[in-house]
Formats: structure tokens, C-alpha cells, sequence
């Protein structure tokens, strides 16, 4: 039996492998006791009960037949939340309906784990998930960010274009991947073509962030975890000639490389987190031939486990044991 407030929740998903694995298993090294959610497995799958009365508040759910009590729980780590895997044969309004009250009563039930320690909490996650408001602050604390446009005009869209000579990237405002080998529903990062400006109606019913395309000698992803940085490194000479994204590669053709980040950079970096509060995120950065750094983006639950697989970088260790700072 574990002594009271050791277990640390992993809020993930069933289809989620290598990292929550890893994690748990650095937890387990430490003596905690990792607790898996599958959130896609609520309600069908998963039990849970609030109690709320004069004499006390208890806060409990059921998982794969382990048990857990909420007053134990000493840390969570946000990974991943997926909508409810419901019937198909359930009748559109009913399992619109279900899936509205089971993701309403999760976002109730992560109320009762306020007092625990979180990487990273809700709130801050989707202050940060904002890509306009990144953008924002990398700027004001001395970032370098590609000229942006974020647009459903078409005029707007064909002007920015010709501005910039063609040479501009298109990209959507939301992640639609959530794990190391995307989905089957993905918009990678793509060129603007001219043609694709000439009937650009579609914008009407989605805009779209399009961005000036930097020259790249390397594509950084750069792994923050409570002030200590991991950096995998791309050659982009190895594919920009097919792509702007190196995410549609399978990721067993990416040579990652080790590399180290300017003092400057990472400082900078570390400035970023601390606007937004946050212990965990996967920045991407390009390298320009001329030496320059241009922030992209930032995931505030981005993937690592490419960088931990290929270079050996203990990032599971680094989140165990922010997980267990006291």
C-alpha cells in the first residue's frame, strides 16, 4: 500500500504510447505510483463519482479495475484529452449530447485535483495554445517571428502574397495531430501557390494563418522542461526541396541531430515560459544559412518522444521529476 498523495495522474488517451510509458516508468524509479486515464474511455469505460455534501467532499473514479481516490493524488501531468469513443450505432443528437455532458464532467472533475501539482494546467494551456498571443510575446521579449498574416479575406491573402514575392507558407491556427505519428486528419505546414489564390473562397469558411517562408538550414524542435532544455535538429537540405514540413516524413527517414542552444536563445526561451506560467513546451524554431533563430510556435503538450528515442535525452526523467518537485 502507497503511502497518502504519492500517485501522479496521466490524463492521456488509448491510442498514446513511448511517452506516457516512459514517464510512468521514471515515476515508478522514484517510488510514485503512476495512474493512466484514458480519457476516450470515459464513460464507457471509466467510472468516476463526485460527492459533494455538508459532512465532506469525495472525489473518485475507476479505471480498468484500479481505483483511485483523488485525495491521493499528488501530481497530474496533462498529456493529452480526447473526446468519449461512443457507440456508432448511437442516434447524431444522442451522441452529441453524450459527448458534451462526458467532457463537461471531466472539466468538473479536474476541479477536485486543484491542490495538486499540474505540467501544466488547463487554464494556462489554453492561454498559451493561443497561436496569435505566442507570436505576441515572442516578439515582445525579443524573438525573431516571420511576417504574419492571420486572414478569411482572399484580397488580404493575394496581397500578402505578392508582398513577399511568393514566398509564403499557409498553416492552420490549431493542432489536428496529437501524437509522434500525426493522424489520419492533418494540414501540415504547406507552400502558397499563386493558382491557389485565384479562387480563394474557401478562406470564407476557414481562415488560415500564412506566414513568410524563412530560409532554413536546420528545423529545432526544443524540448522545455522546468528550465532545462532538449534540442533535436533537422538538416532541412535533407527534404526542403520536397517539403516545408518535416512532419509528413516518416519519422524513421528524420535524422535527428543533438544540439546545443545559443545562451541568448534559451535564455530568451525561458523568458517565454515564465509570461505564460508554464513547466513543459515543444518549441519549433528555424535556423536560417545566415545563423538567425525564427520562432514558429509552441506546444504547451507538443511531442518528444522522436528526441528521446533517436538521441537518448532523458526528457521522461526531466517530467517525472517536475512531476514530484515538491
Amino acid at each position: 500500500m502507497h503511502p497518502s498523495r504519492d500517485i501522479v495522474l496521466l490524463i492521456t488517451h488509448s491510442g498514446d504510447f513511448y511517452t506516457v510509458d516512459r514517464v510512468a516508468q521514471a515515476l515508478s524509479r522514484h517510488g510514485a505510483k503512476p495512474f493512466r486515464l484514458n480519457t476516450d474511455m470515459f464513460p464507457t469505460s471509466v467510472e468516476l463519482a463526485t460527492h459533494l455534501s455538508k459532512s465532506g467532499n469525495r472525489h473518485w473514479l475507476k479505471h480498468d479495475e484500479e481505483y483511485l481516490n483523488v485525495e491521493q493524488v499528488r501530481a497530474v501531468w496533462m498529456r493529452r484529452i480526447w473526446q468519449p469513443q461512443l457507440a456508432t450505432n448511437l442516434a447524431p443528437q444522442y451522441r452529441s449530447a453524450c459527448i458534451r455532458e462526458s467532457v463537461t464532467t471531466l472539466d468538473g472533475f479536474w476541479d477536485s485535483l486543484r491542490e495538486a501539482r499540474w505540467v501544466d494546467s488547463l487554464q494556462r494551456i489554453n492561454i498559451a495554445e493561443n497561436k496569435l498571443r505566442q507570436l505576441r510575446v515572442a516578439q515582445e521579449i525579443g524573438l525573431s517571428i516571420p511576417r504574419t498574416l492571420v486572414t478569411n479575406d482572399p484580397s488580404e491573402a493575394r496581397e500578402f502574397f505578392l508582398g513577399l514575392k511568393g514566398k509564403v507558407v499557409v498553416k492552420l491556427l490549431t493542432p489536428l495531430s496529437y501524437s509522434m505519428k500525426g493522424s489520419s486528419f492533418f494540414m501540415y505546414t504547406s507552400k502558397v501557390k499563386e493558382e491557389d489564390l485565384l479562387d480563394a473562397k474557401t478562406l470564407s469558411y476557414c481562415p488560415m494563418i500564412f506566414q513568410e517562408q524563412i530560409p532554413k538550414q536546420r528545423e529545432l524542435r526544443i524540448v522545455f522542461v522546468d528550465g532545462n532544455f532538449f534540442v533535436g535538429a533537422l538538416n532541412a537540405s535533407q527534404y526542403a526541396a520536397s517539403t516545408t514540413d518535416w512532419r509528413c516524413i516518416d519519422d524513421k527517414n528524420l535524422g535527428w541531430e543533438a544540439f546545443q542552444l545559443p545562451e541568448k536563445l534559451a535564455s530568451r526561451i525561458n523568458l517565454f515560459m515564465k509570461k505564460f506560467g508554464l513547466l513543459f513546451g515543444a518549441f519549433d524554431f528555424i535556423q536560417t544559412p545566415s545563423g538567425e533563430y525564427f520562432f514558429l510556435e509552441v506546444n504547451p503538450t507538443g511531442e518528444w518522444g522522436m528526441l528521446e528515442r533517436d538521441l537518448e535525452l532523458p526528457i521522461s526523467k526531466a517530467i517525472a521529476n517536475t512531476l514530484l518537485k515538491k
